[in-house]
């Protein structure tokens, strides 16, 4: 069983300095509604824009130097990594975030102090599932020595290598890290700080960054070790770089399930998983049937517009006028097949056939319509994943009514198998097994 969207239950406030800007910077943490996500929200500039982390983009690294900026119609917000960890963290989906300033807080460099004041601040149940991204297959990005590979998994994993080859300080640290929801992120990974080298500091500073930097919210590492401050764990410079990852990682607007792993990474390859993931989301999506309402439909019939409403499909590729029969299990839909219809046009002139892969397609509309129907169902995608037993009969020419018998067969929680077959005049002529996955 999912688990349900979670919102902060009352107020946070924070303020501090920008670590690049070095500006003054207030934020309020606010509870939003199921189904929002993270909202940034400049209150310092005219009419108060709004940076949804759904619909923002990340600002090319170019742009943002050892920082993760998302941008939306010319507003910014800048730094969001920690912040956003903190909140994967606490187990927080939805949250307005009011910010005074183009920076969020630096405060001690790690996330330990944002997570500290939302769990304080406590959290509430929603009613909507818990959104969840999980991969079909691994996805691999490199820049240089860098590397990041995803594996499909059923929880979170990350498992980190740096490694500065010039530092002796900084070579060879390995950290692994699962998500167990056991407090371990508070005590392994929020309380670990931002670093670098003495010389990358004095670069920044040169180039008009970390202005609000100070050597106690960034570990400044010289040829003698770390200045004017003391490590809180061994490898706090890898188990950082697993934080960034976390933090950037919940950009993507839903809970990663994968065992990520990541070899001499930052910022710049994180953006670019970050990227492909998405990437990755949408062809998935382009090949998924999913239910286009909260709405759950079941009676002896459904014209064009309900049937819309269940299914994303639309011209030319929406092949089912009308359901003349549905239960939980079974559906008969109605496909009238027209010389009009956009596939005679090449199939073939002057011997109009209807493609047999459309009628499989059909016979899949109808099926996603009984398995997106259940109450259970609602909002999740049917993921067309094999064809079996198909046979073809007779050929389908225009003027012929095809009626289109759907009955599921074995179920699982997340797996359906659907019995079909297509009739003409009472006579079959095609029939297969169709199996489908369900998937938040």
């Amino acid at each position: 069983m999912s688990e349900q969207q979670r919102t902060i239950a009352k107020e946070v406030f924070l303020n501090g300095l920008g670590i690049h800007t070095g500006e003054p910077v207030s934020m309020r943490v606010l509870p939003a509604p199921p189904d929002i996500g993270v909202v940034f929200i400049r209150t310092d500039l005219p009419h108060r824009p709004s940076i949804p982390v759904k619909a923002a983009q990340v600002v090319d690294v170019g742009k943002s130097v050892r920082r993760t900026t998302l941008s939306k119609d010319g507003a910014e917000v800048q730094t969001v990594e920690h912040f956003m960890a903190s909140l994967w963290g606490a187990g927080i989906d939805n949250a307005y975030v009011e910010v005074s300033g183009a920076e969020i807080p630096g405060l001690d460099g790690s996330a330990i102090q944002f997570l500290q004041h939302l769990q304080s601040a406590g959290a509430v149940e929603q009613s909507a599932p818990r959104r969840y991204f999980s991969l079909r297959e691994p996805i691999f990005v490199e820049e240089g020595e860098s590397c990041i590979v995803v594996f499909p998994d059923r929880a979170l994993k990350i498992s980190y290598m740096l490694s500065y080859a010039d530092h002796p300080l900084l070579k060879s640290q390995f950290v692994s890290y699962a998500a167990d929801g056991n407090g371990a992120f508070a005590q392994t990974i929020a309380p670990a700080r931002t670093f670098c080298l003495k010389e990358e500091a004095d670069a920044l500073r040169a180039a008009g960054f970390g202005k609000g930097a100070n050597f106690e919210n960034t570990l400044v590492i010289d040829e003698h070790g770390v200045m004017n401050n003391t490590l809180r764990f061994n490898d706090e410079f890898a188990r950082h770089k697993i934080l960034d990852l976390l933090g950037d990682l919940y950009l993507l607007g839903a809970h990663l399930r994968a065992h990520v792993i990541a070899i001499k990474s930052g910022h710049p390859l994180n953006v670019k998983l970050l990227k492909k993931l998405g990437q990755a989301v949408e062809q998935w999506r382009l090949g998924a049937l999913t239910s286009a309402t909260s709405e759950v439909m079941v009676g002896p019939q459904l014209d064009i517009t309900q049937i819309e409403k269940v299914l994303p499909h639309r011209y030319p590729f929406l092949l089912v006028d009308r359901i003349i029969e549905l239960t939980e299990t079974k559906a008969v839909g109605i496909k009238c097949v027209t010389i009009n219809d956009y596939f005679f046009r090449g199939h073939f002139p002057g011997r109009p056939v209807m493609p047999g892969v459309l009628m499989i397609e059909a016979m899949a509309q109808v099926g996603g319509i009984i398995m997106l129907n259940k109450q259970e169902n609602k909002g999740k995608y049917a993921y067309f994943m094999a064809v079996d037993k198909v046979k073809f009969r007779k050929p389908v020419v225009p003027g012929d009514v095809l009626v289109l018998e759907a009955e599921l067969g074995k179920t699982r929680s997340r797996l359906g198998q659907v019995i079909a077959r297509a009739l003409v005049d009472g006579k079959v002529v095609c029939e297969g097994e169709l199996m489908f996955a369900l998937a938040d």
